[in-house]
């Protein structure tokens, strides 16, 4: 009895052993630790983003492919990529029915002047929040973040009664005004984020700055706030993106003539059905569809073009402002 104790004691050692070594083989291919096993490492590497960049890539190529489709294409259920017959009339329409130049400078004027007041007024109250010394400020740090918390759709009858009164409706100050009180889209995210910023910074700096003599002004715009470049990148981009996209307040504050794109792409079905041949849009005759994907893409064509060339900094700001942490 002993012995086949003994025995299945040892077979078990000798198992775990083996499992162990195997395990740290598969270790060092995946790491790639061993130069020869380095390629293997890479091969799974760029497989993995591969797929991962399809995922993210594929309803960007969907729109191009459907936007540059004609009726019978978009009618024949064997065509689903490349289409036979490659027209730009889908284009056409959705640059007429939205009124592209018209409706691209009212998104633009939305967000960049909204983005830019952003970035100054988080970074002034995310950097009280963190070093200035200021009564009941873990009580304004618990308010920020409770502004996060409430859904828009709670105030919003509140504030177009308020701008109603005030002759603000179609204008852009409907949003410059709360994005000047801090109260834009986010602002409090983005006040958090300063806030992280501007503590993870040394308190030499604000000492020798005080010690020649610096006000809390001068301390701010001549020294902290050039520093955290990183950080108002990465504001400025999460803010132009997400009043570039925004629906919800542009269709209660802003009427026909002041809309941004995202209420132009909303209307469209209504604008290009008297427009394309006469013809209503029915499951049988579904004329529309390719103007939609092209308006989809033409709306979202100017943020890709600014997020490609300023992508290299966007990284390293998120890497900086502690986001995540």
């Amino acid at each position: 009895m002993n012995g086949e104790l003994w025995i299945e004691k040892v077979s078990r050692q000798v198992k775990g052993i083996f499992w162990s070594r195997t395990a740290q083989r598969i270790k060092v291919v995946v790491l790639g630790r061993n130069i020869s096993d380095g390629l293997l490492a890479n091969l799974i590497l760029y497989g993995l983003l591969t797929i991962v960049a399809y995922l993210y890539l594929q309803p960007i190529f969907y729109m191009i492919s459907t936007s540059l489709k004609n009726l019978n294409d978009l009618l024949d259920p064997t065509v689903t990529w490349i289409p036979r017959v490659v027209t730009w009339q889908n284009v056409s329409d959705a640059f007429r029915g939205l009124q592209y130049p018209d409706a691209l400078k009212n998104t633009a004027l939305i967000a960049i002047s909204c983005s830019l007041v952003q970035v100054l007024v988080c970074a002034m109250t995310g950097y009280a929040l963190a070093k200035l010394s200021i009564p009941f400020k873990g009580l304004f740090t618990a308010l920020v973040i409770l502004t996060f918390l409430i859904p828009p759709q709670i105030i919003i009858i509140p504030l177009y009664v308020i701008y109603s009164k005030l002759g603000l409706l179609n204008t852009p100050f409907v949003f410059l005004i709360p994005a000047f009180f801090g109260q834009g889209l986010k602002s409090a995210l983005f006040i958090l984020i300063f806030r992280q910023f501007f503590k993870s910074q040394p308190l030499s700096l604000e000492e020798a700055a005080k010690l020649d003599g610096a006000s809390t002004l001068r301390l701010f715009f001549g020294i902290m706030f050039p520093l955290a470049r990183s950080a108002c990148l990465v504001v400025f981009l999460f803010s132009f993106i997400w009043y570039w996209n925004m629906y919800y307040e542009p269709s209660w504050f802003l009427a026909n003539d002041f809309t941004p794109l995202s209420i132009r792409l909303d209307r469209l079905e209504d604008v290009l059905n008297p427009s394309l041949l006469g013809q209503r849009n029915t499951i049988e005759n579904p004329v529309t569809e390719g103007a939609k994907m092209a308006a989809a893409f033409l709306i979202i064509f100017p943020p890709i073009i600014v997020f490609m060339f300023l992508q290299r900094w966007f990284v390293t700001g998120i890497e900086r402002t502690g986001i995540v942490e």
